[in-house]
């Protein structure tokens, strides 16, 4: 049953990367299920997993840099303070 392809993709892969993800899908559910996936159903799955489930780790990612920026530009801030000469 194909899925309805509504949203684009937030990532997007090389077909290197793309090719590696689905061996990687298709090895996983034989050794973890004995379910023996044709390359078009790994694609399938890679793609649900792209256009539905990357969004919330990208969106993770960006939250965490964002923290840590912040925290680094408060570091940074505070070093400049401590160089400020009195007048």
């Amino acid at each position: 049953m194909a899925i309805k392809k509504s949203k684009p993709p937030i990532l997007s892969l090389t077909a290197e990367q793309e090719s590696e993800a689905t061996h990687k899908i298709k090895r996983f559910m034989e050794e973890r299920f004995e379910l023996d996936l044709g390359s078009f159903e790994a694609a399938e799955i890679l793609e649900l997993f792209t256009r539905e489930i990357a969004p919330h780790y990208y969106n993770r990612a960006i939250f965490d840099v964002q923290t840590h920026l912040k925290e680094r530009f408060e570091s940074i801030e505070s070093d400049l303070w401590a160089l400020e000469k009195s007048s």
